[in-house]
């Protein structure tokens, strides 16, 4: 009896959905050393609050919202995510494509967009998408990393002198109003703070890297602030006393098809971020190695938990996730812990933070962006080859003007045809001299005054076929043309269409094409086209070049072509340009 299709199908989605959640070693995990995951929790939860409550400010949507995304979001990735190390939560790089989606569709449409992006993340995690974000290439991660630090410090500006946010999408705009505003009327008490915490942050971390200087120098700002009385460092304003009720209340249908496009953008960084830093941590520990399709399906639940709350979009959080490895968690307790410690000091503590001046919150990212250029290795990436600073540079410039989406896209297009070029350039088309070996001095003779043959090294595809294969159309004084395609290493369809033109063309010259050395793996293509039938016809296929030259030979007896000039023939190297 046969099962039905409709049982078939709900056994592989059962079996997909099977091997994205926790099992029975996750649970083994946490019982490993849960003292030290406690303690890395804390320490991280230390480190996660003012980030939390300043990129919850910088997003538009309020400290409360940064709070209850790393509650929310950090919980729900702690659990289901394929990091065991990995600590989520609101970041920097989304919140640089928050800012502009706040200010067309205002705070429900940065839920609604969150929740889709969510989704998307499942639907990726489902169809095991994971394994293709490890292709994005290392001066693009670098380009936009550098570009987001920058965007990140320029957020700040406002806050960090004490003016109001001025109107704008474009962050490089919207610094100019402040500073012209700062201008008008300083307030440099404001001044002093950011730059008084991003200091102690900055010159801490090379004391005591150990020691989380954020939160000490927030501490002493805001005890500083209500002390001494000064008014011009305002404070983040009343916090509710915990998370409110989840709820689905934001969602406007009809606004889907609208917010389709930013969702796709917070989905695709999500994922982006999320990979990069499970990678990270990866590459900090001894044997510990992420599953990222598992990480993209934590990620989407997670950013379909969070906007239910009135949190805004979160993913795997790289400097969180560092700090986490550096403590010595093991497992994903640290990360869970981490959430609740955070969930305690909005139920508890909100007043206290409630407290914090926004300047000494902006003086935290400013350091932050310091913190997230790695000089070393911009320095080596700028120095490495031409293509890879350039992409490097477009990234980070196209980050800062444009944004994110437009970036990566950008550094993906021109990487992309980079490789691409130097790939055609590896291409080379020899006229090589043939083997006096197979033949006698009169054969050679004979063989070298008609025949010539042409060697294919590297590539034969569009973008290395047209120069070297038309120029094979321009052959003269020959009577047969032998292509040796053994070295031929891929192919495509334009490579093989523009082979066709060219041996299509010699033939209506007179001249007579064979081939030799044509490999299993190239046939299909070769076949799908119809050079095959052209090289088939009267056997002008071989499997070796010897083989090719006795088969031109015996086609100049029968034609009765007699040497009439010395024997030999030049090498020449043609480079294909790309």
């Amino acid at each position: 009896m046969s099962v039905p299709s409709y049982q078939v199908g709900f056994r592989r989605v059962w079996v997909s959905v099977a091997a994205l959640v926790p099992g029975r070693g996750d649970l083994a995990e946490l019982r490993r050393d849960p003292r030290r995951d406690l303690l890395a929790g804390l320490t991280v939860a230390v480190v996660a609050l003012p980030l939390a409550l300043g990129f919850g400010v910088s997003s538009g949507l309020g400290a409360e919202a940064g709070l209850a995304t790393a509650v929310v979001a950090g919980a729900v990735a702690a659990v289901f995510g394929g990091s065991s190390l990995q600590v989520s939560g609101p970041t920097g790089a989304m919140t640089v494509v928050l800012v502009p989606i706040v200010g067309r569709y205002g705070p429900t449409g940065v839920l609604t967009v969150g929740l889709m992006a969510g989704v998307m993340l499942v639907g990726l995690a489902m169809l095991r998408a994971g394994k293709y974000m490890r292709y994005i290439p290392a001066p693009v991660v670098e380009g936009f990393t550098l570009g987001i630090a920058c965007v990140i410090g320029l957020q700040q500006i406002p806050n960090a002198l004490g003016v109001a946010k001025p109107e704008g999408d474009r962050v490089l705009v919207v610094t100019w109003r402040a500073v012209e505003e700062f201008a008008k009327e300083p307030n440099w008490t404001a001044a002093g703070f950011a730059v008084a915490v991003a200091a102690v942050m900055l010159v801490g971390a090379r004391w005591r890297p150990t020691v989380p200087f954020s939160i000490v120098a927030v501490i002493a700002a805001t005890i500083v602030a209500r002390v001494g009385g000064f008014h011009g460092a305002k404070p983040i304003g009343d916090l509710p006393a915990g998370l409110p009720l989840p709820s689905l209340s934001f969602l406007d249908l009809g606004s889907l098809g609208s917010l389709l496009g930013p969702a796709v953008a917070v989905a695709a960084l999500a994922a982006l971020e999320s990979l990069l830093s499970a990678s990270v941590a990866d590459g900090m520990t001894v044997g510990q190695r992420h599953d990222p399709d598992r990480e993209l399906f934590g990620q989407g639940l997670a950013n379909i938990a969070a906007p239910l709350f009135g949190g805004v979009p979160a993913t795997g959080a790289i400097a969180r996730t560092a700090v986490n490895v550096r403590t010595g968690a093991g497992s994903r307790l640290a990360a869970l812990t981490h959430a609740v410690v955070l969930a305690v000091i909005v139920f508890a503590a909100a007043p206290l933070v409630s407290k914090i001046p926004l300047a000494a919150l902006a003086g935290v990212l400013l350091a932050t962006a310091v913190r997230m250029v790695e000089v070393g290795a911009l320095r080596a990436m700028l120095r490495s080859t031409r293509s890879d600073a350039l992409v490097l540079v477009l990234t980070a410039v196209a980050t800062v003007a444009l944004d994110l989406v437009y970036a990566v896209v950008i550094g993906l297009v021109v990487a992309g045809a980079l490789a691409l070029r130097a790939v055609a350039k590896q291409a080379r088309f020899e006229q090589v001299p043939l083997d006096r070996a197979d033949h006698t001095a009169e054969e050679h003779a004979l063989l070298a005054e008609h025949i010539v043959a042409y060697r294919i090294d590297g590539p034969l595809f569009f973008a290395a076929a047209h120069r070297f294969l038309l120029e094979l159309t321009e052959v003269a004084d020959v009577r047969v043309v032998i292509l040796r395609m053994s070295r031929v290493s891929t192919m495509d369809a334009t490579g093989v269409l523009v082979l066709k033109d060219a041996v299509e063309k010699l033939e209506r010259r007179g001249i007579r094409v064979l081939a030799s050395g044509v490999r299993p793996g190239q046939r299909r293509v070769l076949d799908s086209v119809g050079v095959l039938e052209l090289l088939r016809h009267e056997g002008r296929e071989y499997a070796t070049t010897p083989e090719a030259i006795r088969g031109a030979r015996e086609y100049l007896e029968r034609a009765g072509v007699l040497p009439d000039r010395p024997a030999g023939t030049a090498t020449v190297t043609h480079p294909v340009e790309a």
